[in-house]
Parts: structure tokens; C-alpha cells; sequence
């Protein structure tokens, strides 16, 4: 079974132990607002985690998904501050259902800028 319903019951339930079990030591996370790869389970968690937190309080949704192989792409949608905002979540996973690469891609650009200055408040409180 892939890792797919277990990442829906994370974002479901903010379920931030669940997400420690389907991360892999060396997964590789993909901002749409940092330029570099970010790598190992530990800073790929504490960005889920801030993403998580800031969508909490929004009306996010997935809207589709094409799942093939070890590889799924999500789209979803959310509204923060007045913005509608959608985008994709690109998943990749191992023989052992631990996901090893997270990309995500948002649009527009004011979505982008929103949701950077929400991430950096809530990645400001997550480490503290």
C-alpha cells in the first residue's frame, strides 16, 4: 500500500507522528519558495509541519489526484487572506511506502508571497 491515505489522514487529522513514520532519513523537499533542496527527514518534517499549520485554518482541499507506480500528483486548493491559491503536491516513495521526495508547485504569485510570509511565522514558532 502506498503512502498516499496516510498522508490524506496527516493532512486530515494533523497527524504530525503519522508524518514522522512515511518521511524516509533522506527525503528530499522541494519549496516553492526556497531555491534549494531540502534534505533529511527533520527539516522535510518541520516545513509539512508549518504547511500544515497555516492550510489548518483555510479551506484546503484536494481536488484531484493521479497516482501511478511509487509517484502521485495532488492538486489542491485553499483561499488565504482573500487569495485563492492552488497548486500541486508531487510525491515519490520507496519500496518501504517512505516518501523520499516532496515537491510542491503554487499559483499565482501573490499566493506564493502570501503563504511565504505565513510559512516564515509559523517556522519562527515551530523552532522556538
Amino acid at each position: 500500500m502506498n503512502p498516499i491515505g496516510k498522508w490524506h489522514d496527516v493532512v486530515k487529522k494533523r497527524d504530525f507522528r503519522l508524518l514522522k513514520e512515511i518521511l524516509s532519513e533522506d527525503v528530499v523537499f522541494h519549496s516553492p519558495v526556497v531555491h534549494t533542496p531540502q534534505i533529511g527527514k527533520e527539516i522535510t518534517f518541520t516545513y509539512l509541519k508549518a504547511a500544515a499549520e497555516v492550510f489548518y485554518n483555510s479551506n484546503f482541499s484536494y481536488v484531484n489526484e493521479i497516482i501511478k507506480d511509487n509517484y502521485a500528483c495532488l492538486e489542491f486548493k485553499l483561499e488565504l487572506e482573500g487569495i485563492n491559491i492552488n497548486g500541486i503536491d508531487l510525491i515519490t516513495w520507496d519500496e518501504n511506502n517512505q516518501i523520499i521526495e516532496f515537491k510542491v508547485f503554487i499559483r499565482p504569485l501573490k499566493g506564493v508571497q502570501t503563504i511565504h510570509a505565513l510559512m516564515g511565522s509559523m517556522l519562527d514558532k515551530i523552532k522556538e
